[in-house]
């Protein structure tokens, strides 16, 4: 009986010992190899630094049955050493941080890093006084590996040996455990340039989103270290807590968040995330008092702002310079593509939103707005559901923009075709002048005085910022064709 206590209690000292390491820290000057901006960060008030990280991460086994319901536990597997690196985005002056850290999971589909929900939100950040750090978790991001991009970049070790060399992961297994590391860094280590955290938010779009679904689920009860979680677009499944079936073709299909949350989760979705094939639809469930679903009509998993204007977005650029930049096309980063991929500005807009209402949430304990799910009728059999469109063509229901209620375009999260890419980024079909004439009879004024009405009723509601009015406006002004 002893040696059986002394074998738990070797077992609670290892999951305790893992839990609560804080890696060790060290500063690497110099130019992170990571897209942010196409513009230096100094110029908005921001300084960008580097640190690798280095420790000893746990793997996890799962303990009872993995089901649907999200309710699911995790214990101590093995154990190995790891090398990874975070990049701090911090502003440079001290008064303007307002206590708010935004940790991302970066994202690797495309075979490097990039951070997605930085270049959704960082708008938000920038002006409101975030941190924002960007953590190399899987191994694909550090050692290279297959990928759905096949490699587009590198992984640091090929992109930048010399920088990056000392770097070391052994697996998505430890992927977790590092996550929760990078956050007890933030906290606890001087990775800030003195800067005191008050709240940490977790982010993860797209991948990084459903590994984030099984952390919440299962390495959340017990690492503590978040308070609160940005989940973008993630499908309907979710990994095993040892890291198997990563891809979301791969996952456990129709995971939900588990009902006993911890902290608020706001979880944002667009058009692709919930009725593509293994999309949110397979773990539906509705709002509670820590979970928000926000689902965005319209919407792709990735668009125009993603790939074309986020990083020259400033909050310094005229409207005239920005606005040609969300034209949709077809010729993109990903290939060429059958058409023009999705260009709704209210992807950006409404995450942005989103991003402040969580902050808001955990900093006050004031919930977001709830808001209306998509439209659907039922698919026939194991197919996805139907989004019920309206006249023009466009998603019914969900978070209500001026761009699906005074359209110019038939925006959609699906419809392309050409390449690995083309199911995640959508499509833009702009109406022709018969449609537009019979839509606005009075032309652009009409079309405007339209868009005020449903941009003041969207900002109202709480699903656009107040601080992106006159932008969205302006914008709709320049575009209008």
């Amino acid at each position: 009986m002893r040696t059986w206590i002394a074998g738990v209690m070797l077992v609670l000292g290892l999951a305790t010992a893992a839990l609560a390491a804080t890696p060790e820290v060290k500063a690497t000057p110099g130019q992170p190899v990571l897209a942010l901006a196409s513009y230096d960060l100094k110029t908005v008030g921001y300084t960008v630094e580097e640190y690798f990280l280095k420790g000893t991460a746990q793997s996890y086994r799962k303990v009872g049955e993995a089901g649907p319901d999200g309710r699911w536990q995790a214990e101590p597997a093995a154990t190995a050493p790891y090398a990874t690196r975070i990049v701090v985005v911090r502003p440079t002056d001290p008064k303007r941080f307002n206590g708010t850290v935004a940790v991302e999971w970066l994202n690797v589909t495309g075979g490097l890093d990039v951070g997605p929900v930085w270049s959704f939100t960082h708008r938000e950040m920038l002006r409101s006084g975030y941190v924002w750090v960007g953590v190399s978790v899987q191994k694909v991001g550090v050692e290279g590996g297959p990928s759905m991009g096949g490699g587009l970049g590198g992984a640091l070790k090929r992109a930048n040996p010399a920088r990056y060399g000392e770097l070391s992961h052994p697996g998505d297994a430890y992927a977790f455990d590092i996550f929760t590391q990078a956050g007890r860094a933030v906290r606890e280590a001087d990775v800030l340039g003195g800067l005191k955290p008050k709240r940490l938010l977790a982010l993860g779009e797209s991948q990084s989103a459903i590994f984030m679904t099984t952390y919440i689920n299962a390495i959340d009860p017990m690492a503590k270290v978040y308070d609160g979680y940005f989940v973008h677009s993630r499908f309907g499944g979710a990994p095993g807590v040892d890291a198997s079936r990563t891809m979301p073709q791969q996952a456990q299909a129709g995971v939900r968040f588990r009902p006993d949350l911890r902290v608020p989760v706001m979880t944002l979705l667009a058009e692709t995330d919930v009725v593509s094939p293994g999309g949110w639809w397979m773990a539906e469930q509705p709002d509670n008092a820590r979970l928000r679903v926000w689902q965005i009509p319209g919407a792709a998993h990735a668009d125009v702002y993603m790939f074309q204007v986020a990083a020259n977005d400033s909050g310094l650029a005229p409207i005239e310079k920005l606005a040609p930049l969300w034209k949709p096309s077809a010729v993109t980063i990903v290939g060429k593509l059958a058409k023009p991929i999705n260009g709704a500005p209210q992807h950006h807009y409404v995450a942005q939103a989103a991003m402040a209402g969580l902050e808001a949430w955990v900093r006050t304990g004031k919930a977001p707005p709830t808001g209306p799910r998509l439209t659907v009728t039922p698919g026939e059999g194991a197919a996805p559901p139907k989004l019920v469109l309206d006249a023009n063509g466009n998603a019914t229901g969900g978070i209500r923009t001026p761009w699906q209620d005074v359209p110019t375009a038939k925006l959609s999260g699906f419809g392309n075709s050409g390449g690995p890419f083309a199911g995640l980024v959508g499509s833009t079909e702009p109406f022709d002048a018969a449609t537009l004439a019979r839509l606005y009879p009075g032309g652009r004024e009409d079309y405007l005085k339209a868009f005020d009405a449903a941009l003041a009723k969207a900002v109202k509601a709480g699903f656009i910022l107040k601080a992106d009015q006159a932008e969205a406006r302006a914008l709709a002004a320049a575009m209008y064709p």
